[in-house]
């Protein structure tokens, strides 16, 4: 079962409305335009239902086939990133520093392109609920949406993600049961030592040579206090210390990422950083402070759904071309929210050789969305063909 005849026929249209959301990119909450162009498709489309303001900005569209049935959704992200792009492409973005860096343009394309189709043919039982979510870059739009009452409100009985991948095989897929994407948190510690003349080290105590060994000593959590059968990353990835030359800073401030793919590890990596931190610049005379957000938790497969999802993407691409098998990522994924509140599957999407997520090169590969369409409706069809 390929790539269906109907939805290549205006694979165009989504490709232009792809484009446009491309050119107008939106941030977290405020994606009021996006909002607006997708509830006002849905309606054009014959949706039985449009819902707005679902999580603040989200968009909620509902489709009844033929019979009762299974009420099962499909999810999309519509925010952008704060990234200057640097595609060259004709239909760059028009507002400065926005970008669609991460494929959320084409997630959304490709479930207006399903939500059409479903409408139009009603071959199914059951119901189809179309989600569109505001602030999946570091807003839990996710989370504000299921908090919203959506799934109850919706009767949301299972739910299914799907995101873009770089470097995967154009119009391939790629899912696995269980932990498939990693819990994402963030950490600050702040150090505070005694600051002075840069030629005089003696007399202060300098925090940016107790920083640099926190650096270094954090690595150790992984290699040292993890399983090594487990995955965990940490990662500073900014140090601010002063603005002179000639000057040692009284203080210095550190951000970081944690990742994890289950509690325990999440618990241990939480625990450690602060303790490694905070004797450190005891040792050397200094006063760490420590904070630790978690952000997203684990994204979680279900496995009667991720067998379910994998099934679907063979039909349309063939079993060569799935991998019910793949790495985890350690990237974060606020579907994850969701699927802790209804079982479902999350399955990544080849992109080809196109530029890395979160890049300014970053460009969403218009040839695969008829395979991604296809996919959601096929799911939608057979799903719901029996509760």
């Amino acid at each position: 079962m390929p790539v269906i005849n109907r939805v290549a026929e205006f694979h165009p249209e989504i490709v232009a409305w792809r484009r446009d959301l491309h050119q107008n990119p939106e941030l977290l909450y405020d994606v009021h335009r996006t909002a607006d162009k997708v509830a006002n498709l849905l309606r054009s489309f014959g949706v039985d239902e449009v819902v707005t303001g679902i999580g603040r900005t989200g968009v909620v569209g509902v489709i009844k086939g033929r019979a009762p049935g299974k009420t099962v959704g499909l999810r999309a992200d519509m925010d952008a990133l704060p990234i200057v792009e640097r595609t060259g492409k004709p239909y760059a973005s028009l507002v400065s520093g926005k970008m669609h860096a991460c494929g959320h343009d084409g997630h959304t394309a490709m479930l207006l392109g399903a939500a059409r189709y479903l409408a139009e043919t009603r071959s199914f039982d059951g119901t189809a609920v179309v989600i569109f979510q505001p602030a999946e870059e570091g807003g839990a739009g996710g989370r504000a949406m299921v908090d919203d009452g959506m799934m109850d409100r919706f009767g949301i009985e299972e739910v299914y993600g799907m995101h873009n991948m770089p470097g995967l095989a154009a119009a391939t897929f790629s899912i696995r049961e269980g932990a498939l994407m990693a819990a994402s948190d963030k950490f600050t510690i702040d150090i505070e030592g005694a600051g002075g003349h840069a030629a005089m080290p003696h007399n202060t105590i300098d925090p940016v040579a107790i920083a640099a060994h926190v650096v270094t000593a954090l690595q150790s959590i992984v290699s040292r206090n993890v399983n090594p059968a487990r995955a965990a990353v940490v990662s500073v990835t900014s140090i601010h210390a002063g603005d002179a030359f000639n000057v040692i800073p009284r203080t210095v401030k550190m951000l970081g990422t944690a990742r994890s793919l289950d509690e325990p590890v999440r618990d241990l990596l939480e625990a450690r950083i602060g303790q490694v931190a905070q004797g450190i610049a005891a040792s050397f005379g200094a006063r760490a402070t420590y904070v630790y957000d978690r952000g997203y938790p684990t994204t979680v497969n279900a496995r009667r759904e991720t067998a379910y999802a994998a099934s679907i993407a063979r039909e349309i691409v063939g079993d060569d071309r799935v991998n019910d098998n793949a790495d985890p990522s350690m990237g974060g994924e606020d579907f994850s929210f969701m699927l802790n509140a209804r079982p479902g599957a999350f399955i990544f999407l080849g992109n080809g050789s196109s530029g890395e997520l979160h890049a300014d090169d970053y460009d969403f590969n218009d040839d695969i969305i008829p395979t991604g369409v296809s996919y959601w409706v096929r799911l939608v069809e057979q799903a719901t063909a029996a509760k």
